[in-house]
């Protein structure tokens, strides 16, 4: 990764003009994909987060504390390191980051691939992580998605990088990209911010399925042969060219 070098933003220090770029995009990406979470139903509030890994720099950017979602825009989302410090003098700087970017920062340190990490307290994924309770794959859409069940990661409280080790620890080398954080909630991330968005709506959507199916009787659950060729064809097939339904 590229160090800061040299930036626009008044006295954030330098960054190429290619990074000042690219900083720019993800504060566009991040203040708007902040509004989906809104229209999916999965915030209430200013709860939860989203978070995006500037493409060529060991920076991120990720929302405000405690700022309605009306208010956001891509001049007050917070600049990081991959430390979680707040760039000094850049735009936004003058407010406090997230409470949870110690774990966004986790993440990206540890997960090079990861560009987009997300943070909801949607309802139906925190009633299963408040059982401790990982999601079966019983159904098609989870498969193709998550390519088995949606795990749950360790009880951890938020302040440090408690929960972004969780995280790591319960993703890595898992094919599902969403985890619920026991007692606390899901945290889902993507190759940037906009794939952690739709894990995010992917993974409510899911637990709210698979919850009221239970309700009406014991859950069918799918093999695993079938799982393994439901994820392969959506992640590889599915949209490409040659694909029907695209």
């Amino acid at each position: 990764m590229t160090s800061p070098a040299s930036s626009a933003e008044p006295g954030a220090g330098t960054f190429t003009p290619e990074v000042e770029e690219a900083i720019a995009a993800v504060r566009a990406d991040v203040a708007r994909l902040h509004g989906e979470l809104v229209r999916y139903g999965l915030v209430i509030w200013t709860g939860g987060n989203v978070s995006g890994r500037v493409p060529g720099a060991d920076l991120f950017v990720i929302k405000p504390s405690g700022v309605s979602y009306d208010d956001l825009t891509p001049e007050n989302m917070i600049l990081c390191d991959l430390d979680g410090n707040v760039i000094p003098g850049s735009s936004g700087s003058d407010r406090s980051p997230s409470s949870d970017t110690a774990a966004h920062a986790y993440v990206y340190r540890n997960m090079d691939w990861v560009g987009g990490v997300v943070h909801t307290h949607s309802t139906y994924a925190v009633a299963w992580a408040a059982r401790g309770e990982e999601i079966p794959c019983v159904i098609t859409g989870m498969a193709d998605e998550f390519g088995g069940p949606i795990p749950i990661g360790p009880f951890a409280i938020i302040g440090d990088d408690s929960i972004g080790r969780g995280i790591v620890e319960t993703l890595d080398g898992h094919r599902s990209r969403a985890v619920l954080m026991q007692n606390h909630g899901p945290f889902t991330i993507g190759v940037n911010a906009k794939d952690a968005v739709k894990a995010a709506v992917m993974c409510e959507d899911a637990a709210r399925s698979v919850h009221i199916a239970r309700q009406g009787g014991e859950l069918i659950p799918l093999p695993q042969e079938k799982i393994d060729s439901l994820y392969n064809r959506y992640q590889n097939v599915y949209g490409q060219s040659g694909d029907s339904r695209r």
